[in-house]
């Protein structure tokens, strides 16, 4: 069971820290938490302190914060995904696997076969489960959630480093997963990339028209396999290859 809680007002020096309702909450009642404890409070911009619990009651925690320490566990691949959310428990799912992989950011993309754009609901949810999950895997970095933008708005930006737009359906192009020339050399790509952002399209994929306006931007059609993945998994496929 974790001992890390999340405290995004942590201070470099240290010092007295009240954790927010939910965490005192989730100390109090689900971890049995009691003063004297040790735990480890993390600010989601990568420093941890090591501290211990002077006060606790059903509705507040008051933390003793050793100073805070960068301690980096990201992966040197700063990973961006474009995403045509799946619905709402598969992508609750999602989010947890790709903030263990180490994705730095995610934008839900409003395609032309996008059925439904996500909810202010749903990414306030989404949100608590990246830091759920930081707290399991360790991570002291949370991964962003953006707000749901067009594919149009979302391409008209500039992107540094490696571009993909990703294919879940095994179409003949070249494939993350084939044994051949082309593999291994998209492998040495990956191998260097410092970065890389990533377009996975919604159920039904993309259309031929947002395909070729994200061609025409730098992106580069990649294939994930001979078989047919739904979003969630063509996501967790592309963030574990560049999780390195």
């Amino acid at each position: 069971m974790t001992r890390r809680y999340y405290a995004p007002d942590l201070a470099p020096g240290g010092g007295l820290v009240p954790l927010s309702d939910a965490e005192a909450s989730h100390a109090a009642r689900v971890m049995r938490a009691k003063v004297g404890d040790v735990i480890t409070l993390f600010d989601g911009c990568g420093h941890e302190s090591e501290s211990s619990i002077v006060s606790i009651d059903k509705r507040n925690c008051v933390v003793q914060a050793a100073a805070a320490v960068a301690i980096d566990r990201e992966p040197k691949c700063r990973t961006h995904l474009g995403i045509a959310l799946p619905k709402p428990e598969r992508c609750k799912e999602m989010i947890e696997r790709l903030t263990e992989l180490g994705v730095h950011r995610v934008t839900p993309l409003v395609c032309q076969r996008t059925q439904r754009p996500p909810t202010d609901s749903l990414l306030t949810k989404l949100r608590r489960i990246v830091i759920e999950s930081s707290k399991q895997c360790e991570r002291n970095v949370l991964m962003t959630i953006d707000a749901p933008t067009s594919m149009e708005a979302f391409l008209a930006e500039p992107r540094d480093g490696v571009r993909w737009i990703a294919h879940p359906d095994g179409k003949p192009i070249q494939s993350l997963a084939a044994q051949s020339l082309a593999a291994q050399s998209l492998a040495a790509e990956i191998d260097a990339a410092t970065s890389a952002t990533v377009l996975i399209g919604p159920e039904g994929g993309f259309s031929d028209e947002e395909v070729q306006t994200a061609v025409d931007s730098g992106y580069r059609q990649i294939g994930l396999a001979a078989r047919i993945y739904r979003v969630e998994t063509a996501a967790c496929v592309v963030a574990a290859h560049l999780a390195g």
